[in-house]
């Protein structure tokens, strides 16, 4: 029972956008109104939102950015790198799982703003996450990254944003050489 098709069926996850599958699981019923919120958001956003996220070991998380931070938390299957550029230029990773020895942690924050993504470890089948965000996840808060111009602005990351992000106009994120 401990496999990705499991829950994918049990969880009702859907394909998300970034890569891997998802649900919402919680959604605010109230807002916080545009003028309480920093500039950055573009109207009310919900007080916060949750889902369930999974990868299987050949999908990833697309590098993206919101204007919230995020709370991951590990659930089942192995663990989770997720890795944050800051818009210093840091790179950042963090294994989400469920093995402290191993420098794994049960949950990660990634600051609003960072250009973040992910994909299960080594050797991992897949990975079932959480993601909370507050103020509430909105679409109108995503930015998928741009292969070219995020690697223009952080070329000493070529590796990650290469294996991280899609070529323009599709799901693939290795380039054919023919």
């Amino acid at each position: 029972m401990d496999t990705a098709p499991y829950y994918i069926q049990s969880l009702r996850l859907q394909p998300h956008p970034e890569g891997g599958y998802f649900a919402e699981t919680y959604r605010s019923a109230e807002e916080i109104g545009q003028d309480a919120l920093p500039g950055r958001f573009g109207g009310a956003r919900s007080f916060g939102t949750a889902i369930y996220f999974l990868l299987e070991h050949h999908n990833i998380s697309a590098l993206h950015r919101i204007q919230s931070d995020e709370i991951w938390h590990f659930y089942a299957g192995g663990a989770l790198e997720i890795f944050m550029i800051t818009p210093t230029g840091e790179l950042t990773v963090v294994r989400l799982g469920r093995n402290p020895e191993k420098g794994e942690v049960f949950q990660a924050v990634v600051p609003a703003g960072c250009w973040f993504g992910s994909a299960p470890a080594a050797g991992v089948d897949f990975s079932l996450v959480g993601c909370t965000v507050a103020p509430g996840f909105d679409f109108a808060d995503f930015e998928m990254a741009d292969r070219d111009k995020l690697v223009a602005e952080f070329p000493a990351h070529r590796e990650v944003i290469d294996r991280l992000s899609y070529l323009p106009g599709t799901h693939q994120t290795k380039r054919s050489y023919s």
